[in-house]
């Protein structure tokens, strides 16, 4: 069964770092491209990171040049590294596979909190 579980939330000062992890099983972690997104409060589910299987990727305006997407083959596991965070960053966390087997899935996210 396809499950991806996300971890290492936390509340964090604004300008310190946070790696967020997830752990992807019942795919098959090479071929798929994924994808980080984040959802605050009363706002919409955004995208702000994507990683191509090969391992390109690319980021929303808002965490370019902060926040770096990477993938472990060997240990099916994506990572979102998070430097220099803002309170703005603050909301929860979802790793994302927009195609696998004729689905998309998603993880149940981790809470980010940026905050002094």
């Amino acid at each position: 069964q396809v499950r991806l579980v996300e971890s290492g939330g936390g509340l964090v000062q604004p300008g310190q770092s946070l790696r967020l992890s997830c752990i992807a099983s019942g795919m098959n972690f090479r071929i798929v491209d994924m994808e980080w997104h984040r959802q605050a409060p009363g706002e919409e589910r955004e995208l702000v990171a994507k990683i191509t299987a090969g391992g390109a990727t690319d980021y929303i305006d808002a965490v370019k040049g902060r926040f770096t997407a990477s993938r472990d083959y060997a240990r099916n596991t994506l990572y979102l590294q998070m430097s220099s965070l803002k309170p703005d960053d603050t909301a929860r966390y979802y790793c994302h596979v927009p195609y696998y087997r004729g689905s998309e899935w998603w993880g149940q996210g981790t809470q980010v909190t940026v905050s002094s």
